[in-house]
C-alpha cells in the first residue's frame, strides 16, 4: 500500500523525503531478497537520489549503473589504436599495390596459394621453376621475352611483398579483433562491423587472383594488338574494395578515440564555454553544411575509382599536357565516343564501353571529375570563411575543412605533375597516396560534423556525477 502510494507521488513529480525512503526500506522489505525483487519490478525508482537497486553513486561505473540497465559499453582508446594502426597498414598495401602496377610486376606470380606462397624461392631450382610458369603467360611471350632470371627476380619480389602485406594485414587486424572480442570490449553493434572488415580482408585476396588472372588467360595471345594487363574492371573492384576498407577502419578508429575523449569530459569538436553540441547540431546553417561535406566525401572516393581505369587502361601515358587536351578542352566527340569500342549489332552499348574502355575518354573523365572535386572543395572552405557559417560550426571542423583543402591542392598538383612527365613511378605512387590521402581529409571532416555515441554521453554524465559526489 505505502509502495503503491509513493509509486503514484513519484508519477506526479513528488520526490518522497529520505526519512520516508529509510522507514519503507527498513519495514517493508525485510530480506536482500526483497529488496531486488521490488527492485526489479521499478527499475528506475529513486528516491532522494538513490536507486533502490543499488548503493550510493561511489564510481563512474555505479553512476551509470543507475542511469541506464545495462551500462552500454564504450570501447577503450586502445580499440581505436588498432583500428588506427590497421588502417595505415591498408594505406601502405595500396600504394605498394600502385608501385606493383606501375612496375609491371603484378603478373609476376602466376598462382595463388595462400598458405604456401608465404616463402618466396629458396634454390636456384625453384627460382628456375617459378621462371619457367612465368615464361608461358601472355606477358613474358609479348613483352618481357628477353628478360634475364635476376630481372625476373626483381618484379617477383615487388608482387610477393605486396601479396605478404596483405597477410600481415590480416592478422594484424583478425587477432586483436578475437581478444578484444573475447574481453568484450567492443559493443555488439561495432563487433558486427568489424567483423564485416575482416571477411571484406579475406574477400580481398580472393578478389586480387581473380584481378591478376585476368592478365594470364592465353586469350589474350589471339587479339590483335592485345596488350597483357589486368583488368580494368576488376582493377577498379580491387582498389574500391581496399578504399572502403580503409575508410571503415581509419573513420571507426577515429570515432573510438574521440568518443573516449568526450567521455572524459573533452570538448566536443573543439567547443568552449556552455554551448551544448545540440544547439549546434540542429542549425539548419550546420546541417546543410554536412550534407555537403558527405556528398564531397563521395565524389572523392569517386574520382580516386575513376584513376583506377585511367591506370588499368594507361590512359595517362595520352595527352601529356594541362589543361588542353591535343589543343582544345576536350577531345574530338568522335574520338570520345568511338564506334570502335562498341561490342553489340546496334552500337547500344557505345556510351558506356567509351567511358569504361576507351583510354582517351577514361582519362578525360578522370580530368573532369578532378577538376569538379577540387572546384567543390574549394566553394566548401570558402563558406567556412563567412560568418555566419563560422558561428554555426565547431572549430574544429573549420580547421578539418582547411586541412581538406590544402591536401587537395597537394593532390592536384602530383596530378598534373605526373601526367606532363609521363607518369614516373615516383610521381605516379605519390599521386595514388595523395588520393587515399585527400580522402582520410575528408573522413576526418566528417568525424568532426559527428554526435557523439549514446554510450559516450552517458559516461560523460557518469564522470560528473561522480566527480559532484
Amino acid at each position: 500500500m505505502l509502495l503503491g502510494a509513493c509509486r503514484t507521488a513519484l508519477g506526479l513529480g513528488f520526490r518522497p523525503p529520505f526519512a520516508l525512503h529509510r522507514h519503507l526500506h527498513v519495514a517493508s522489505f525485510r530480506s536482500t531478497r526483497q529488496v531486488n525483487l521490488a527492485a526489479r519490478s521499478f527499475p528506475r525508482l529513486h528516491i532522494s537520489g538513490l536507486d533502490l537497486r543499488r548503493r550510493p553513486f561511489s564510481t563512474t561505473q555505479d553512476a551509470l549503473a543507475g542511469t541506464a540497465s545495462p551500462p552500454p559499453k564504450l570501447p577503450p582508446p586502445s580499440v581505436g589504436r588498432w583500428l588506427m594502426i590497421s588502417s595505415t597498414l591498408v594505406f601502405a598495401v595500396i600504394v605498394v599495390g600502385g608501385v606493383t602496377r606501375l612496375t609491371e610486376s603484378g603478373l609476376s606470380i602466376t598462382e595463388w596459394r595462400p598458405i604456401t606462397g608465404i616463402l618466396p624461392p629458396l634454390s636456384t631450382e625453384e627460382w628456375k621453376q617459378e621462371f619457367d610458369k612465368y615464361k608461358a603467360t601472355p606477358e613474358f611471350k609479348l613483352l618481357n621475352h628477353s628478360i634475364s632470371l635476376n630481372d625476373f627476380k626483381s618484379i617477383f619480389y615487388m608482387e610477393w611483398g605486396h601479396r605478404i602485406l596483405g597477410r600481415v594485414i590480416g592478422l594484424a587486424f583478425v587477432g586483436p579483433l578475437a581478444y578484444f572480442a573475447i574481453r568484450k570490449k567492443i559493443p555488439s553493434a561495432l563487433s558486427r562491423r568489424l567483423a564485416g572488415m575482416a571477411l571484406l580482408i579475406g574477400a580481398q585476396g580472393a578478389l586480387g587472383w581473380y584481378m591478376v588472372k585476368s592478365g594470364l588467360e592465353d586469350s589474350l595471345m589471339d587479339k590483335p594488338g592485345a596488350v597483357p594487363r589486368v583488368s580494368q574492371y576488376r582493377l577498379a573492384a580491387h582498389l574500391g574494395t581496399a578504399l572502403v576498407l580503409y575508410a571503415g577502419m581509419f573513420g571507426t578508429g577515429l570515432a573510438v578515440i574521440k568518443d573516449w575523449k568526450y567521455s572524459k569530459g573533452a570538448a566536443w569538436s573543439g567547443l568552449k564555454g556552455s554551448i551544448d553540441f545540440r544547439t549546434i547540431l540542429n542549425n539548419p546553417v550546420f546541417r546543410t553544411f554536412k550534407r555537403q561535406a558527405w556528398a564531397l566525401t563521395g565524389l572523392v572516393f569517386l574520382t580516386a575509382l575513376s584513376g583506377a581505369f585511367v591506370a588499368g587502361l594507361d590512359a595517362g601515358l595520352l595527352y601529356n599536357e594541362f589543361p588542353l587536351m591535343g589543343g582544345r578542352l576536350a577531345p574530338p566527340t568522335e574520338e570520345l565516343f568511338s564506334t570502335a569500342y562498341a561490342k553489340s549489332e546496334d552500337k547500344s552499348d557505345v556510351w558506356w564501353r567509351n567511358i569504361f574502355e576507351n583510354p582517351t575518354t577514361t582519362q578525360f573523365d578522370h580530368r573532369v571529375l578532378a577538376m569538379t572535386t577540387y572546384a567543390s572543395m574549394a566553394l566548401l572552405f570558402a563558406k567556412t570563411l563567412r560568418p555566419a557559417v563560422q558561428a554555426a560550426l565547431p572549430p574544429a571542423a573549420r580547421m578539418a575543412t582547411a586541412a581538406a583543402f590544402a591536401m587537395a591542392n597537394v593532390q592536384v598538383l602530383l596530378g598534373i605533375s605526373t601526367l606532363l612527365y609521363l607518369v614516373p613511378v615516383p610521381l605516379a605512387a605519390l599521386h595514388q597516396a595523395g588520393s587515399v590521402a585527400l580522402l582520410s581529409a575528408m573522413i576526418h571532416v566528417l568525424i568532426v560534423l559527428r554526435r557523439p555515441s549514446t554510450a559516450a554521453q552517458l559516461w560523460r554524465k557518469a564522470n560528473v556525477l561522480k566527480h559532484r559526489g
